[in-house]
């Protein structure tokens, strides 16, 4: 695949006009949390109305798609966030929507699809990663739209950080999980088009950080990857696609373990009366590990789609 080229921010722009009927500006609220080493903010996309960031690229990639491609109807390969963005755009358009799932899938997740109008394709894990590396299934014929490497999709994802320098126009530091980089690279891109001293830092968890290791060997590497409750981050690797455009926008990656992603789970629970998934927890406990700087940090809580099970085994003291 080609790089993805980087992105204007006219379309950034373009794109907030675009979605402004389907999500919603998010709040920013402070964390309090007097022992922090900064100043966090959480940037609540868990609250737009399919709890997470998603609906922000789907609704963008799917608004600009051409009337006759979308004819045939829709479809994606998704752990559950874009599957649920792309579900809720193809209702308001009135169009099939199929989702290709990896079949480790929480039933959150899954139902949410249902729930959504969508039709889910449980596949294993090597399949479906196969689905994003190559842009699609050799068996579906719909409007494929990729949930990172489409540069409608990163333009949707860069409306946050337009709001972010609006809401906190001080801030110093964002963190942002990355799963496959559109998220953010998509907030990068508005924030770096406007305050290029701002630093951007990906959140990746321990058990599969493929950004950090590509990092480190200077090009795009595979990884070994442990399965944990942490589904909306942690593939297998660094889309070569991709690797231009977070190499060249992110200023590093922070990774975090298990326990310091349920540490801050429990955090925004209990203090901020949050509920974040995994992918979400990962950026609070990054910013929270002091890595990210002492001054205003913004920490993306990217979804809020969480298995009630595993919160409950969180705010026990336990380990999902």
């Amino acid at each position: 695949m080609e790089p993805i080229a980087p992105i204007p921010l006219q379309a950034i722009e373009a794109a907030r006009g675009r979605i402004a009927g389907a999500a919603i500006r998010t709040p920013l609220l402070p964390l309090e949390a007097p022992d922090a080493p900064c100043e966090l903010w959480l940037k609540l996309e868990c609250l737009q109305p399919i709890g997470s960031f998603k609906i922000r690229g789907a609704t963008n990639a799917m608004l600009l798609a051409d009337v006759g491609e979308l004819a045939r109807g829709v479809y994606t390969g998704s752990a559950g966030n874009m599957a649920q963005g792309v579900a809720f755009s193809a209702r308001r358009l009135g169009i099939e929507a199929r989702v290709i799932v990896p079949d480790t899938a929480p039933s959150t997740k899954i139902e949410a699809i249902v729930r959504l109008g969508g039709t889910p394709v449980p596949v294993p894990f090597d399949e479906w990663w196969s689905v994003i590396r190559d842009h699609g299934h050799p068996q579906e014929n719909g409007f494929f739209v990729h949930p990172v490497a489409d540069p409608a999709v990163i333009a949707g994802n860069g409306t946050i950080g337009l709001e972010i320098l609006e809401q906190l126009p001080d801030v110093s530091a964002v963190v942002v999980p990355y799963g496959g980089g559109g998220l953010s690279c998509g907030i990068a891109s508005a924030i770096k088009a406007k305050r290029a001293d701002v630093a951007v830092y990906a959140a990746e968890v321990e058990t599969a950080a493929p950004l950090a290791a590509s990092i480190d060997a200077g090009k795009p590497v595979d990884v070994d990857r442990i399965a944990t409750f942490v589904d909306g981050i942690g593939g297998k690797g660094v889309l070569p696609e991709m690797w231009p455009l977070a190499r060249s926008l992110l200023d590093g990656s922070l990774v975090v373990s298990i326990e310091q992603i349920c540490g801050a789970i429990h955090t925004l629970a209990t203090r901020a009366h949050v509920v974040a998934e995994g992918a979400g927890g990962a950026s609070v406990a990054a910013a929270l590990s002091g890595r990210a700087g002492g001054g205003k940090v913004v920490a993306v809580v990217s979804g809020g789609n969480l298995e009630a099970s595993h919160l409950a085994a969180i705010l026990e003291g336990r380990t999902p």
